[in-house]
């Protein structure tokens, strides 16, 4: 699936599928893979198409050249500078965030070179990142005067207050390890290294029973915005719901009888 500008330019974002692995590059090198209005598009209709694909397993992020995602294009944005104009921008931009979040499989970023501002708030929006360990992480609008307000919404969703707030005040850049540190990213790997520690993630995550995995991550989204008894209500419908699955049941008496499932 390459969803493209028009028949002559190069697609926006590069699609490829095989065996349930979707693996969408942000395609846009000269502009550091800045999200234009148009890229935006173009991951929404990718992200509505996986949802909707019952053998969909996981799904990988990364960016084509240089760096992951340079946040939004900035020169694109100031060639329209009414409000409404902004805030369909920036409503375009939390549903891709959102959908990422509410996609019913494990959504992977692939990290190098910089995730800025809108970029850095794609990571934090993915359920899991890695990263290279020349990877820099920054929410830097407010070095030109504009608060990161939306990327905020996910970085305070994985780092703690604090350490959020730090970086959104500043637009200091901070390291691969330090973002490790704070939480933002999972793994920081060997330059060399970040398409193969991705890949192994990926496989372990091929290996875990799908309908598991998709209850799994709905229910760990959902319950994270609850209160503590009703998260437990929650988890326990979903678990008891999860259990009763032909596959899962057979893995657990394969389990206990020590021998392979026979899965249907």
């Amino acid at each position: 699936m390459n969803i493209q500008r028009d028949i002559s330019a190069a697609p926006l974002l590069a699609s490829t599928s095989n065996n349930g692995v979707t693996h969408l590059r942000l395609n846009r090198p000269d502009k550091l893979n800045a999200l234009s209005g148009a890229l935006l598009d173009a991951l929404q209709q990718a992200l509505n198409t996986i949802a909707a694909d019952p053998d969909a397993r996981c799904v990988v992020i990364s960016g084509s050249g240089k760096a992951f995602c340079a946040g939004h294009d900035l020169a694109e944005m100031r060639g329209n500078s009414e409000e409404a104009h902004y805030r369909d921008l920036f409503a375009r931009c939390s549903k891709v965030m959102q959908s990422i979040v509410n996609l019913p499989i494990p959504v992977i970023a692939q990290v190098h070179g910089i995730a800025t501002a809108a970029g850095c708030q794609l990571v934090a929006s993915c359920d899991l990142a890695i990263a290279a360990r020349s990877a820099r992480f920054a929410v830097s609008g407010i070095n030109v005067g504009l608060f990161c307000s939306t990327p905020a919404v996910a970085l305070s969703r994985n780092v703690q207050a604090k350490l959020a707030f730090d970086m959104l005040v500043t637009g200091e850049f901070i390291s691969a390890e330090t973002a490790l540190a704070y939480g933002l990213i999972n793994q920081a790997v060997d330059d060399a290294n970040l398409e193969a520690a991705v890949q192994a993630k990926v496989d372990t995550i091929l290996h875990k029973d799908p309908a598991a995995v998709r209850y799994g991550k709905a229910m760990f989204q959902k319950q994270r915005t609850m209160a503590l008894p009703d998260a437990y209500a929650f988890a326990s419908d979903v678990m008891a719901r999860n259990i009763t699955e032909q596959n899962t049941g057979e893995r657990i008496d394969a389990f206990i009888e020590k021998r392979a499932p026979r899965l249907s």
